[in-house]
């Protein structure tokens, strides 16, 4: 039976480059979306019809009981996953934090970091060897941000992603023992639709700060994200790599 890699955000982006390429690489891969819906339907069938198998799962993260019956309609219907990919995210608008909302910061915080907790305490009760699991990889998205600040943009999504390096080291120790993995990728300029924000030209206003000098690819991030599920990073836990072009 194929192994299953398990996605959140999968059906845009850095997910949907993930959902992609786990599927090629010979995963059953579910992954979940929340505003995306044709999106994620049309990734499904271009994998089915590429000889792979997915399958889409309408799910907002912010809600703790809509994580936990995913995770049980994943259960049930396939197994308990291998591999699990925290993705989901937003940035909120760019703002300084004078101008930001109060319900914009809770928006950010319950979709990066809420959400990304109550994944990873479902999957660790489905993976844990103390649960019955036989182990696997988590593999968070941090940001390039979380060390950069976000000042004059974003404080707010970088301290959210702050937070979630905190959670990988903590999660890789207290984990280790159930023989789980945890990691991080943290992608800097990445051309992906997150980085449309503001007058939609983030990424060539930043680009003269990149040292390799060019934007970076979801599929780079995919490819980062894949190896840290794999056996070949088996004794790699508690890393977050930065996907950045050395910026």
């Amino acid at each position: 039976m194929k192994p299953i890699f398990f996605v959140t955000g999968g059906s845009k982006g850095i997910g949907a480059a993930t959902v992609r390429m786990a599927a090629q690489r010979g995963y059953r891969v579910a992954f979940t979306y929340s505003t995306s819906a044709d999106a994620a339907h049309a990734l499904c069938a271009q994998i089915d019809a590429q000889g792979g198998t997915a399958m889409a799962i309408d799910c907002d993260v912010r809600h703790g009981d809509q994580v936990k019956a995913t995770f049980e309609k994943l259960a049930k219907d396939w197994g308990r996953p291998d591999a699990v990919f925290v993705n989901a995210g937003i940035t909120g608008p760019m703002a300084r934090i004078d101008a930001l909302q109060p319900h914009e910061l809770d928006d950010v915080l319950k979709v990066n970091l809420y959400g990304s907790f109550y994944t990873c305490m479902e999957a660790t009760k489905l993976m844990a060897r103390c649960h019955g699991g036989a182990g696997g990889a988590i593999v968070l998205m941090s940001s390039r941000a979380a060390q950069l600040g976000g000042a004059g943009e974003w404080i707010h999504y970088a301290a959210s992603k702050g937070a979630i390096d905190s959670m990988t080291w903590g999660l890789s120790k207290e984990w280790a023992g159930e023989n789980i993995r945890v990691n991080a990728v943290a992608p800097g300029l990445i051309d992906t639709d997150i980085q449309q924000v503001g007058d939609g030209k983030r990424l060539e206003r930043l680009l003269p700060f990149v040292p390799m000098g060019r934007i970076g690819g979801p599929e780079e991030v995919a490819e980062t994200v894949l190896w840290l599920a794999s056996p070949s990073s088996s004794y790699v836990s508690g890393a977050i790599i930065p996907i950045s072009g050395a910026r």
